[in-house]
């Protein structure tokens, strides 16, 4: 990712990382982790490392694998006190057993081949180790609009954008073909009603239409549609998180 690219994009995850049902959402992350002081957790793309220093502050070992360098230069600027290192989820740079907790937010969905970083993180989880992963189903994105078909094509092209758009509704059962027991699902829906979602919403129908899934006319349009919505307080637009854990038997 270039510097252009990490400046405009860490603002954005600055911003949904400070929101409260974002910070719930990571609390009960670490909640199902269940890791013991001094234990090693990773955060698989780490991003910034927020994550990362926050289950450090709560006494673990933890360290944070991106596959970014840039990304991964900011997170040791921002927390100095935290370990972070440039990794691949399909290839980590730990032996075999070696960390009880494994943690994954948002990154499934962006692999091609995601049974393949769950093998991965089976072999470098320890017996008795736990994984937790979070993401959102990008076929799944409810928002209310003007025009419920021009609707249900932005968010359908918007998924085919993503390499693996549907691996959120998929983490219990790749967990399972991965080896893991004892496996739960909970899901958390994030409701906006304010502009805060104006960018997300906006961004959604320019990709549509820089792709040509729709053109330009009616990705304006439904633009508008939502500003306007956001003015008048009617917008509504509701996000599934899926959270999954399990254990390594």
């Amino acid at each position: 990712m270039s510097n252009e690219a990490i400046e405009a994009l860490v603002p954005q995850l600055d911003a949904v990382e400070r929101s409260p049902h974002a910070a719930a959402l990571r609390a009960r992350s670490y909640e199902l982790l269940r890791a013991a002081p001094g234990a090693l957790v990773v955060d698989v793309g780490s991003g910034a490392g927020r994550a990362v220093a926050e289950l450090a502050d709560q006494g673990a070992r933890a360290m944070g694998i991106d596959l970014d360098e840039q990304m991964i230069a900011l997170a040791r600027q921002r927390w100095p006190y935290v370990e972070f290192r440039v990794g691949d989820a399909n290839a980590l740079p730990f032996e075999d057993g070696e960390v009880t907790g494994y943690r994954a937010d948002k990154v499934i969905h962006t692999l091609g081949d995601p049974g393949r970083a769950l093998a991965e993180a089976r072999r470098v989880l320890a017996p008795g180790g736990r994984i937790v992963l979070c993401g959102q189903d990008w076929d799944t994105l409810v928002i209310d609009s003007n025009d419920p078909e021009l609707t249900r094509t932005i968010v359908r092209k918007r998924a085919d954008q993503v390499a693996s758009p549907r691996a959120a509704r998929q983490h219990r059962n790749l967990l399972l073909d991965a080896g893991f027991g004892d496996v739960t699902v909970e899901v958390h829906t994030e409701v906006f009603t304010d502009g805060s979602f104006l960018p997300v919403l906006t961004r959604l129908a320019e990709v549509c239409s820089e792709r040509s899934a729709i053109t330009r006319a009616q990705a304006d349009e439904w633009i508008a549609d939502q500003w306007e919505r956001a003015r008048a307080d009617r917008l509504f637009a509701a996000v599934p998180i899926f959270i999954a854990a399990a254990t390594t038997p």
